[in-house]
């Protein structure tokens, strides 16, 4: 008989995970052919979500759970689950319901009988959402395949159930750095993608703010794209081409007018937007730089101080 594993990243979910785990279950307790687990990964919670797990750990023996020593972050919180899942499918799911159940009959037939390695949920709509997060949402994703190469669509989330060989795949790349939904693309295998409504959390309070999404985005394109290096030189040719252009027009502007701008005004715009560009890049520099300075110290992604 076929094993399904639920990995379940949790921070400060305590009103919406009693109702994740009762709904989940129950479709779960549905399916064929097939038992269950559940994989709870405390990333540190600060509220009663732990004390939630524990409970559910004690009235039923399909659920497991890890806690980690502080917040790791959720990026670590699934590569953790999927390490300790022990199922022949995984599924990766968040606990305020935003990720419907009612879906993994489906992904599980998509991956059992119709020979897709990976079966995701593809949102359609962002119910819940500001428009101006929205908007950076999806300037973000057109950016990002553009730089990445990589299919990484607004509305490919996390939310996916795999097989083995997908788990496999995912637990052999042990960078610091994740960046998940690039590593969903990178390990390539057959997907198929179930569109689902987008609906707003079931209880609680969105951990992002639009300063860690964009923090996040900038995580995504760093780990998957040198673009941003190689854009110093295109910026470089924008920039001496740009000068030529505004040297000629100054030329011109001064033997037809009587106003021409000085040769200190020009002085001055070359050297503010040399400096400009040249700080820019040396942040983006530094920012690579960075990322291979944690890679190198060979961390460990998680810390666990205690399973059930």
């Amino acid at each position: 008989m076929n094993k399904i594993s639920v990995i379940v990243p949790c921070y400060n979910e305590e009103e919406s995970l009693p109702m994740f785990y009762e709904e989940t279950a129950r479709v779960l307790r549905g399916i064929k052919g097939a038992e269950y687990e559940f994989v709870f990964v405390d990333d540190g919670s600060s509220d009663s979500t732990l004390n939630i797990i524990k409970n559910l750990a004690r009235e039923d023996e399909h659920v497991k759970y890890i806690v980690f020593s502080r917040n790791f972050g959720k990026e670590a919180g699934m590569y953790a689950g999927l390490f300790e899942a022990s199922g022949d499918y995984c599924v990766i799911m968040d606990a305020d319901l935003q990720h419907p159940p009612a879906l993994l009959p489906h992904m599980y037939q998509a991956v059992n009988e119709e020979g897709f390695d990976c079966c995701g949920g593809l949102r359609m709509g962002r119910e819940g959402d500001s428009k101006i997060r929205g908007l950076f949402s999806r300037a973000f994703y057109k950016i990002s395949k553009s730089l990445t190469h990589m299919e990484m669509s607004d509305g490919h989330g996390d939310f996916r159930m795999m097989n083995r060989k997908v788990v496999n795949a995912i637990l052999d790349m042990k960078e610091y750095n994740r960046y998940m939904k690039g590593l969903f693309s990178f390990v390539g295998f057959d997907t198929k993608w179930i569109e689902y409504e987008s609906v707003e959390r079931a209880a609680g309070k969105t951990k992002w703010s639009i300063k860690s999404l964009f923090s996040y985005a900038f995580e995504g394109i760093l780990s998957f794209s040198t673009m941003p290096l190689k854009a110093a030189g295109l910026a470089g040719v924008l920039l001496f081409i740009g000068g030529m252009i505004f040297m000629i027009y100054n030329l011109v502007r001064s033997i037809w007018a009587a106003d021409a701008v000085t040769d200190f005004d020009i002085i001055m715009f070359v050297v503010l937007m040399v400096s400009s560009m040249q700080m820019l890049f040396i942040y983006i520099l530094g920012a690579y730089m960075s990322k291979d300075y944690l890679e190198n110290k060979k961390r460990p992604i998680y810390i666990v101080k205690e399973r059930g």
